[in-house]
């Protein structure tokens, strides 16, 4: 039974976590839903992890829709949250022409945009129509060249504080929830103590009320970087690598295929095409 946002508002109040990972494809959804994860999550992140771009920022609405739809197809009894990608919610207009889309055209049950409390009205004017948004603050990659670079965020004074704005914020633009990306532990405890919304973690922490991790770094999938917060519960890169190893030997040496994976006929159909030999 896919879960509701008043489902995710009760896991908090019931001190449950909220488990969630990203997923691209019609595979990784599947397996997703197997496994009986609460929330999907189909990042812009799949710029760098699927599509090999240095950042998130060439991502497109075209993509975030085609990978959205596989997504529904391999997971049609979880809850999908879409990213708006980069330059996709600039003004009110847009984001509601866009998000749309990914509701309509993607299958999305909401969707997830990056920004603090500048990004408020825009987020009230979703909400106010019926779609459900995460909201996203911390490290936010869109953004990360303006922050300096992929660094950990509220470390001092000032930003922590603007990162409490942020989140009392987006809770009252009537958020679903809020992913609290890359800032110190006892900031998210704050935020995720003083504000009824559920927050989800990346890099901020246990008391968050849920987790998310890219999928591609839990498994052991992607390796150009691996942020300090993730943990590796699979090598999936080293399996491959050897099985594809593997393969190519097999193939040089004739022993793939072998007999048992050949499709055979009748040797009176054999005489009568090529005759006796």
């Amino acid at each position: 039974m896919r879960k509701t946002v008043p489902d995710f508002f009760q896991m908090k109040a019931e001190h449950e976590k909220i488990s969630m990972l990203t997923a691209y494809d019609y595979p990784s959804a599947h397996w997703a839903e197997e496994a009986n994860l609460d929330m999907i999550l189909v990042g812009d992140s799949l710029g760098m992890v699927i599509l090999g771009y240095d950042s998130t920022v060439p991502v497109t609405m075209e993509d975030m829709i085609h990978h959205a739809k596989a997504v529904r197809r391999g997971a049609p009894q979880t809850f999908v949250i879409v990213d708006m990608p980069y330059m996709s919610y600039p003004t009110v207009d847009l984001a509601l022409k866009n998000a749309g889309r990914l509701i309509q055209e993607g299958g999305a049950d909401g969707v997830k945009l990056e920004g603090g409390e500048s990004f408020a009205p825009i987020i009230k004017a979703l909400t106010q129509v019926g779609i459900p948004v995460m909201g996203h603050i911390g490290l936010t990659p869109q953004t990360a060249t303006q922050l300096g670079g992929f660094k950990v965020q509220g470390r001092d004074v000032e930003t922590a504080k603007q990162l409490m704005r942020d989140a009392h914020s987006l809770e009252k633009a009537g958020v679903m929830g809020i992913t609290l990306e890359a800032i110190p532990a006892e900031v998210a405890k704050r935020i995720t103590r003083e504000i009824t919304v559920p927050t989800i973690g990346i890099g901020a922490g246990k008391e968050c009320d849920g987790q998310v991790l890219v999928i591609h770094d839990m498994l052991g999938m992607f390796d150009r970087f691996k942020p300090k917060f993730v943990r590796s519960y699979a090598d999936i890169k080293t399996t491959a690598v050897q099985a594809i190893s593997q393969y190519i030997t097999e193939v040089k040496e004739q022993r793939f295929p072998a007999s048992e994976h050949e499709f055979s006929i009748s040797q009176e159909v054999v005489e009568k095409l090529y005759g006796k030999e």
